[in-house]
Parts: C-alpha cells; structure tokens; sequence
C-alpha cells in the first residue's frame, strides 16, 4: 500500500481533478465502487484501506471525512497515510503541524514527503534543510523532488542544477525539459559566438530535443523556442505548426511570430488576425506589425493607433514607428518628438534618425551628439552619417574613421568612401579590398573604380602571330561590364570601347548609346564616331550636338569640321569658337586653325 499511497499524494499537484465529461461515467462508478470496498475493508481494521480511503475523499475534497481515516492508517504505521495526512492540513492552513507528518513519512522512506517537507523548509528559508529533503526526494526517483532541488541550486548558482534538473526531465516533467533546454540554447549560442560559426553544436541540438520533449507535453513556450529554431533552419511548414500550438495555448509571442511566417507565405489577412490576437494580449511587437499593415494601405490614423498600443506595451519600437509615419505625413514637430522620446530610451535607429532630422533643419550642432549616441549604440547609418558629416568640414582623418567603423559593418557606401581615401593615399591593396567589398554589396561606382584600378595593372594585350588580337575577357572587363549593367555611365563607355576594340560594333553602339541617352557626353561623343566611321554621318552629327552642347570640345570641332566640308562655312565657325571655348588645349588649337580658315574663307 505503501507504493499506492505515494502515487495518491495530492501536495505535488495544487488541486484536486474530479470527473466532469460524459466519457468519465464508468469512471466515476469505478471509483464509487472502489469506495464502498474500501469503506468495508476499513471498517474491519485494515490499514491499508484505511489510507486508500482518506486519499480519495482527500481528492475529492472532503477533508473531515479523509483526516479520521488518514490518522487511525497513521497510527498504524502507514507512511503514504502520514504523507497525505500532511497534505490536508497544509490544506487546513496548518503548515508546522504537516511538516511534522511530512518528516515521519520521509523518514519511513516517502520520496513524495521528502520533497514536500523539502518546499515547506524552502517556504520559510532554511534552504540548507530543504536542500537535503530535496535531495533525499531526488535521489529515490522523484521527478518534482528533482525538480524541485535543481530549481534550489540554480538559485544559488550551484554547479549541480543540470544534473538534477536533466533528472527531473528525464523522469517526464515538462517544465524541467523546458528549462534544460533554455540553459543548452543559451551555452550553444554563447560557443557560436565565441566560434563565430553559425553552426548548431551539441548543445543546440540537445536543447531542440528537450524543446520537443517539452513541446509534446503542452509546454506553450517549449513550442515557441521549438518554433523559432525551425524557422531559422528553413523548414517553415513544421514551425508553423509549433507555433499555431502555442498561440491557442495563449502565447502571444507565438502568435506573432506565426503571423510574420503567415506574412511571408503571401497570406496577409490570416497574419493581421494573429497579429490582433497577439497585440489585444499585450504584444508590442504584434502591433507594431498591425501598424505596419494599416500604414501600407493607406490607413495612417489605424496605423497610429496600433504604434501608440505598442508604445503603450513597452515597446520603444512603437515610438520610433510613430516618428517614421509622422516624417512620411510631413509633421516634422510631432516627427522629432516621438524620435526623441524612442532616442532617449536607446533605439539606436531612432537617435540616428533625429539627428537626420536635426541636419536637415540646419542643426548641425544638435545632429553630431546624436549620430554619435546612435552609432556607438551600433547603428552602422549612423556611422557612416558621421563620416559624411566630418568630410563635409574637410576632417579627412575622422571622416576616415567613422567610414572604416561602418564599412567593417557591412556598410556598402562606407566601404567605398575608405576604398577611395586609400586610393588618395597610395594604399592600392587596401584601397582594392574596400573597393571589392563594396563592388560586391552592390555599388557601381565601387564597381567601376575597381575596374580602373585592375585595369592600369593589365600588361598590354597580345597580338596574334597574323596580326589578328587575342582577346579573352579580363576580371576588370567583368567589373566594367557589371557597373555598367547598373547604369554607370563612365563604365558604359568603357565596355563600349572595349567592344569596339574587339571589333564588336554592334555592342559598342549599344553601350555608347545607353551611356548617351542617360547624359554621358562622351557616349554621345563615341556614339557619333562609331556611326560616321559607318558611314552615318548625318547621324553622328546629332549625338556630336548632343555631346557638345554639354560641354564637349572634340564633338564641337567634329561638328566644325563637318559643317566645313559641307560648305555651310558660318555654321562650322560656329562650332569652331565653341571648341575653342570647350577646349583642352590640343582641341582648342586645332579648331582656332580650322576658325581662322573659315574666316579667310568667308571674307574672300
């Protein structure tokens, strides 16, 4: 009896479970039949049925009836009795005298009074008392005795907490699972740090186990962690379900996470439900999100509403989204406003953005004190903010160090501004590094200076034994033609004279063109010499315009030289004049020659 007597402890759970649902009726009956036979047996003396008996009017919650039976088993030396018989006065309100029975019991050997009289010692401070009842709960296989003992030693930072809480959760209790887990994800993610590798190690996978172990259980956080490291290996489908899991169990957290996966599926009505499901239970993430949502359709006083909820919730995210949609209706007071107040509470981005706002009303002053907090907060536009803001006061040496700190970051223009200063310098290696980085984030113009740069390195090209050019395509070609299928225009230019250098007409016209019809006189200037060298010269007259109404010397005496070959003498010392303004110096002797001829011409 002893065996089921532990099992009937009711201290361990906090209340008591009676049959409620239709399907329990042969339950119910099971259990009054079982009464009446231990009534029975009790009534003729049997102990042992004595302590069954107290235990279930005890579940039940009929304390008058079960203390008479739990104290004559008692007396009769049954420890899963005394252990009980604890539990109703603790429930009586009479803790001293339960921890009396407790001790009897866990001295006879109940690892359920142990770890009773483990708590109660806890309850009232004496940890070195409750720690060796724990203990003595732990050690005899007693999952909340374990439990309960890990949760003791965590408190006190003791080595020991794994061990007893790994027990616990091996032995099935959930929130020990939960809790191994917790403790396994934050040592994997500390040894990633340290390893800089995004691997997941022992530890990670191990906390995923537990995480499910959990998870399986019911534990609605166990699934949100579950969740959130699905989501971060790709496999979506399944972090869904975990999260659809939690969030019916009232996580909040899960139900906004559920309705960013939902938002990235394409399904934005079912996100905005779970977002409002989440944001109503005080999520501010979730109702940044909704405010999100309503300011993209064109809703900005909802969108308000939602920021201010989320504000409201602590979210200093909320505050910062209020000054984006104030910046964007051109409320610049009300703009500075709410920045200041997300600035003042940390958001990095926020502090970077008043400083924004700050410039561009002229406040250089009030700006710099806050890129600076921003971008020692770690906020890389910040950084690179107070790069531009230094070299628009020609601080070369501070411009460089700001830049240097955001393009570390990843910052793509900031890497381009330093490859630039170390080509200023000489520093052609370092210059060819920043330059890479930033050609490969995205910059045509890092592109194109790279390619300038691998270019002066080219040994000049081949010829073919019959005179013929062997061409294969450079890495700077490649960097040219990548900057030009950005819309650099210097590099369109390039890529349309290296094809006409193959010999490949019909690709330089092409880049000559897309250069010269975006603004570039000298694609203009190329466009019309490839066309006259066609035989199209009336063609290339009009881009010759083109590029020399912008101010190019060569097109303008190109235009000289065909208006004087056509007779239309006053048309071409026209344009001889404005070479001669135009220049550089070669251009603009050249073409006072060719107006002093038309002169004499004319005047003759």
């Amino acid at each position: 009896m002893d065996v089921m007597g532990d099992k009937a402890t009711l201290f361990e759970t906090g209340r008591f479970v009676q049959p409620s649902g239709p399907g329990e009726a042969g339950e119910v009956a099971e259990d009054a039949a079982e009464e009446v036979r231990q009534r029975l047996a009790a009534e003729a003396g049997d102990a042992g049925a004595m302590s069954v008996l107290g235990a279930l009017l005890l579940r039940r919650g009929d304390l008058d009836g079960a203390e008479p039976h739990l104290r004559a088993a008692t007396a009769a030396g049954d420890r899963a009795a005394a252990n009980n018989l604890g539990v109703l006065l603790h429930q009586r309100g009479y803790a001293d005298e339960a921890a009396g029975w407790w001790r009897i019991a866990a001295v006879a050997g109940s690892a359920a009074a142990a770890h009773a009289l483990g708590r109660h010692h806890r309850e009232r401070g004496d940890e070195p008392a409750a720690e060796y009842w724990l203990k003595q709960s732990a050690e005899q296989g007693h999952a909340l005795g374990a439990y309960a003992l890990a949760d003791l030693l965590e408190h006190r930072g003791d080595a020991g907490t794994e061990r007893w809480m790994r027990a616990a959760a091996e032995r099935g209790h959930r929130e020990a699972a939960y809790r191994l887990a917790r403790a396994l994800d934050r040592r994997a993610t500390q040894e990633e740090g340290r390893d800089g590798d995004d691997s997941v190690g022992a530890a990670g996978t191990e906390a995923e186990q537990w995480y499910r172990q959990a998870a399986a259980r019911g534990h609605r956080r166990a699934a949100l962690h579950l969740g959130a490291i699905l989501e971060r290996r790709g496999a979506l489908k399944e972090a869904g379900r975990w999260y659809l899991t939690s969030a019916k169990d009232g996580e909040a957290r899960a139900a906004c996470a559920l309705g960013f996966l939902l938002r990235d599926a394409g399904d934005t009505e079912s996100a905005a439900v779970w977002w409002l499901r989440a944001a109503q239970d005080g999520d501010g993430n979730a109702a940044n999100a909704l405010g999100a949502l309503h300011a993209e359709r064109g809703e900005p006083q909802t969108a308000e509403r939602w920021y201010r909820a989320a504000m409201d919730a602590g979210d200093v995210n909320g505050a910062y989204n209020l000054g984006l949609l104030c910046a964007e209706q051109g409320r610049t007071a009300q703009a500075e406003q709410w920045y200041r107040r997300a600035a003042y509470a940390g958001h990095r981005e926020a502090a970077n953005a008043l400083a924004i706002l700050l410039l561009q009303g002229g406040d250089t002053a009030g700006a710099e004190p806050w890129f600076s907090k921003a971008a020692e907060a770690g906020s890389v536009d910040a950084a690179f903010n107070l790069g531009i803001l230094h070299a628009g006061r020609g601080e070369e040496r501070p411009a460089l160090r700001w830049y240097e700190r955001a393009a570390a970051a990843g910052h793509t223009e900031a890497a381009l501004q330093v490859g630039i200063a170390r080509l200023r310098d000489g520093d052609e290696p370092a210059a060819e590094r920043h330059l890479r980085c930033a050609a490969g984030g995205g910059s045509p113009e890092a592109a194109y200076r790279l390619a300038t740069v691998l270019d002066a390195r080219r040994p000049p090209v081949p010829e073919h034994e019959l005179g013929e050019s062997v061409h294969e395509k450079s890495e700077c070609e490649e960097w040219y033609e990548r900057a030009a299928s950005q819309g650099h225009r210097r590099a369109q230019v390039r890529v349309g004279m290296l094809a006409a250098a193959r010999g490949d007409v019909v690709e330089a016209a092409r880049w000559y063109r897309e250069a010269a019809e975006a603004g570039s006189r000298n694609g203009a200037f190329n466009l019309g010499l490839l066309l006259a060298r066609e035989g199209s010269e009336p063609e290339a007259a009009v881009w010759w315009t083109r590029a020399a109404d912008a101010g190019h010397g060569r097109a303008a005496l190109r235009l000289a030289l065909v208006y004087a070959r056509r007779g239309e003498l006053a048309e071409g010392q026209r344009w001889a004049d404005r070479a001669v303004t135009l220049g550089p110096a070669e251009v603009s002797e050249r073409a006072t020659r060719l107006r002093d001829a038309l002169r004499q011409e004319l005047s003759a």
